[in-house]
Parts: structure tokens; sequence; C-alpha cells
């Protein structure tokens, strides 16, 4: 990383190359898809629940760190891939682990 780099990410407080849109940025989101995104310099997790309801949450688990956005729908729940905790997105509470 070079000096612009470096002073670049302590001016905005992220990495701009992560590779993550801006949440203006994305684009259509089908239903039951989980789609990594920023908004500002805070990581979210868009995603389209089951009822074609659209929703923002950090994209941080509650239950212990993982990606948000690397989990996957069903229904109205996200289900964090890590260790299957499942996500209201409404509340952004971890409601139960699944077996």
């Amino acid at each position: 990383m070079g000096p612009i780099h470096a002073q670049i990410l302590d001016e905005l407080g992220y990495d701009p190359d992560d590779g993550r849109p801006q949440l203006q940025e994305i684009g259509f989101v089908p239903v039951g898809a989980i789609v990594a995104a920023r908004d500002g310099a805070r990581p979210v997790a868009v995603a389209r629940l089951g009822s074609g309801k659209l929703v923002v949450v950090e994209d941080e688990c509650p239950h212990d760190g993982g990606l948000i956005s690397d989990g996957f729908v069903e229904g109205e729940l996200i289900v964090c891939a890590r260790h299957n905790w499942e996500l209201v997105a409404c509340n952004g509470r971890c409601e139960r682990a699944r077996p």
C-alpha cells in the first residue's frame, strides 16, 4: 500500500477498494439474495426477504461477528452462514441457532 492509499484509508475510515459498492450504487436485488455494500464507511448487507421486502442490516452477525452477507435468506429470516443463527431483519436480533 502506497502513501496515497494510506492517506485515503486514514481520511475515509475504510478501504474504498474493498469491493463493496455504496448503497446508492446497488441495483435490483432479487428475492432471496444478499449483497455486501457500504453505507458510507459502515459495512452493511442488503437482503430481499421472501415477502419481497428489502432490508439493510449491519454486515456483522450479533452472535459472533460473522459476515451476514455470506449467509442466505429463508423466508423472512436472514441466516448467518457461520453458525446458522437466524437473524430477524426487522429487529436485528439473533433468535435461535439451527441444529
